[in-house]
């Protein structure tokens, strides 16, 4: 059992890496929590569960990671998010 959670662990270490951007969603007193997790749904494309957790880290931790790839499609994605009023910027890893 321990061979397949290095291979899993190696493996996602790997996929990680190979996103050299993160987009980053912080916290607001203005959006509601519907309104986070249908922007996510909707301009990130995760599920209803991944953006309701996406929605809670923010709320508890101030920010959360919501996506990671490549530059040029999460600048879009990012600016899809300030236009829906959501504060959220871009970090390079």
């Amino acid at each position: 059992m321990s061979t397949k959670t290095k291979k899993r662990t190696k493996s996602i270490s790997k996929e990680i890496l190979s996103m050299p951007y993160k987009l980053i969603l912080h916290n607001d007193e203005y959006n509601s929590f519907n309104w986070v997790i249908d922007c996510l749904i909707k301009i990130c494309g995760h599920e209803l569960h991944q953006a309701e957790q996406c929605a809670n880290i923010v709320h508890f931790n101030g920010k959360c990671d919501v996506k990671w790839g490549e530059l040029e499609k999460l600048s879009i994605m990012k600016e899809k998010l300030q236009n829906s009023g959501l504060s959220v910027t871009l970090e390079q890893n």
